[in-house]
């Protein structure tokens, strides 16, 4: 018999549901992700590290779990919400099932839900802390209580790497003629170091905490600082090596490296009620006055206040106006909020590696 599982938020509010995946409580930030298919690319997203995640898609499981649709080592959310979790996937790639994958790391699900409703609780009264848990709401509430909210961690350091390393996807060992990148990883997706090693480019990967000096003594053509978890406020050490890459060698932030970059130059961050998550945001290139389809998934924005006359932002979300994306004017440092590197995709914004990779082609090491 499936045991009665019970989501509780913050505000008081109990969904009950049934448990999939491991029979454990969890607590996180409950957040909502509008798109219809990559699950499994959500649930091992470091940038979900410290959230409960809820597709509003209704139906998940469906084609399955496998070995390649991975995005890190493990998965990062600390519970999966979902209205109905298929256990027969049918798929030529299915390796498993979503119960057993979330089961073998530890990681609880919660079952037949109104998620819906959920959805428009989150949006009307922004993102809320919440707790899985099979005993009573009451006691459940009151531990969530007690414990630390989303917004006062520093997730980056659980999510990075702890040594340096040569990322090898796709079984390459020889360097010669490519070029070198540098990743900072605040919570790197592995699509971002294959999109870079498709363009012939040998990727190194440092912690996040990694130094300017450590960083240059690699000797990149380009850094890329990486996406990742959490508030941006908590990121002093990478602003500070961002500062002292400026100018030495060029540079692209993704997602947290795009707040990252921006604090570096002298921009503020503030929370988003509910955040963007999904596949389906509309970003307006300015200088061209393109409208691309984009991925995202970040809880935090820039405030443009704050930036230089030599910096412009160069893209914006057209729901809501904010910043999508930094330019320097003389130096190459360019910035996106969104993903590029999306997967399964839109893949309208691959364009984006194109051209960081031109910039660092052109550099001279």
């Amino acid at each position: 018999m499936t045991a009665e599982v019970h989501l509780v938020l913050e505000d008081g509010s109990v969904f009950t549901g049934e448990a999939f995946g491991a029979q454990v409580e969890a607590y996180g930030e409950v957040v909502f992700t509008t798109s219809m298919t990559g699950y499994q690319e959500m649930l091992t997203d470091p940038s979900f590290a410290g959230q409960i995640v809820m597709p509003t898609y209704p139906l998940i499981g469906n084609y399955g779990i496998n070995d390649e649709d991975v995005e890190s080592k493990q998965i990062q959310v600390s519970g999966f919400v979902v209205r109905e979790a298929n256990d027969l996937p049918s798929n030529r790639r299915s390796q498993g099932t979503l119960h057993d994958y979330l089961a073998a790391q530890g990681i609880p699900g919660i079952s037949g839900l109104d998620t819906r409703a959920i959805t428009r609780r989150l949006r009307s009264h922004g993102v809320m802390m919440g707790i899985i848990s099979t005993s009573g709401p009451v006691d459940a509430l009151a531990r969530l209580k007690e414990l630390p909210r989303y917004d006062n961690v520093d997730f980056v350091p659980r999510v990075s790497t702890n040594e340096t390393f040569t990322w090898d996807g796709a079984g390459l060992s020889e360097s010669d003629g490519r070029i070198r990148i540098v990743v900072t990883d605040c919570g790197v997706k592995y699509n971002i170091l294959r999109m870079l090693e498709a363009r012939g480019c040998e990727v190194v990967v440092c912690p996040a905490t990694a130094t300017a000096e450590e960083i240059l003594s690699l000797k990149p053509h380009g850094v890329l600082i990486s996406p990742g978890p959490g508030d941006p406020l908590f990121t002093d050490y990478a602003v500070e090596a961002a500062k002292s890459l400026m100018g030495k060698v060029p540079l692209l932030g993704i997602c947290l490296g795009h707040q990252i970059i921006a604090r570096a130059l002298g921009a503020g961050t503030f929370k988003l009620k509910f955040g963007h998550r999904g596949a389906n945001h509309p970003v307006k290139d300015l200088a061209t006055g393109r409208v691309h389809i984009t991925a995202q998934n970040h809880g935090y924005a820039v405030s443009p206040e704050g930036l230089p006359p030599e910096v412009e932002v160069s893209h914006v979300n057209v729901n809501d106006g904010t910043v999508e994306g930094l330019r320097h004017k003389t130096l190459p440092v360019m910035t996106i909020q969104y993903h590029s590197e999306a997967s399964p995709g839109p893949l309208d914004n691959e364009y984006i590696f194109d051209e960081f990779v031109g910039m660092a082609r052109n550099n001279d090491v």
